[in-house]
């Protein structure tokens, strides 16, 4: 969680809904029996104060060449592992308030589930429409054959909800996604990332208004 933001002035500690962004996850995470420590990286002193509530809650201290908007995420993740006596991972951002407990303990035992099969976990979106890149060519459809979008290829897209790793497999790998990962799918509105202030909004009417949000566990 860092402290500067450049599109949301002071996001990660910005009031939505009811508390602090940074707390939604944290609660959420907090939910989750599976989890037994939940490490912060950090270089926000307010941060720190909102954060510093639970005994399971470590707070790493993020170190000044860790610093910056520019910074890999695999950077920051390989800092605090070499930290930790750990071999399991679960990886998430602040910015994803809506994510559930219940779909986190999924993505969990799925991951220990298959782990002779894959190497590692994250989450996905399937989009079932049509994708062009940046050269305006098609991805996943034929133009003159305008297939119905239901009838399309799959396209997943990556969302920084979950990521489940070894300290193994990201030591092998340079990287929290390894070699041959397991992709779960999870619900498009629990997907949402706030990154524009137009995500903020849409998250905050949803927690505010949407009665058995929290309760669906």
């Amino acid at each position: 969680m860092k402290s500067h933001s450049e599109r949301i002035p002071n996001k990660n500690i910005k009031t939505i809904a009811t508390k602090p962004l940074c707390r939604w996850v944290l609660d959420t995470l907090l939910d989750v029996e599976q989890i037994t420590k939940i490490i912060i990286n950090t270089d926000s002193s307010e941060i720190v104060k909102l954060c510093s509530f639970d005994d399971r809650i470590v707070i790493h201290k993020r170190p000044d060449e860790l610093v910056g908007d520019h910074v890999s995420m695999n950077k920051i993740i390989n800092y605090d592992i070499n930290k930790l006596e750990g071999e399991h991972f679960l990886q998430t951002h602040v910015t994803n308030p809506l994510i559930k407990p219940i779909t986190i303990k999924k993505a969990i035992n799925k991951y220990f589930d298959n782990m002779g099969k894959y190497d590692s976990l994250f989450s996905v979106t399937k989009l079932k429409t049509r994708l062009y890149n940046h050269q305006y060519q098609p991805i996943n459809h034929d133009p003159k054959k305008l297939e119905r979008t239901q009838d399309l290829k799959s396209i997943f897209e990556e969302y920084s909800n979950i990521y489940l790793f070894s300290k193994q497999s990201f030591i092998k790998n340079k990287n929290r996604i390894g070699k041959n990962p397991y992709f779960f799918e999870i619900d498009s509105l629990e997907a949402i990332d706030i990154d524009i202030i137009q995500d903020f909004h849409l998250a905050e009417h949803i927690l505010s208004n949407t009665k058995d949000f929290e309760s669906q566990k």
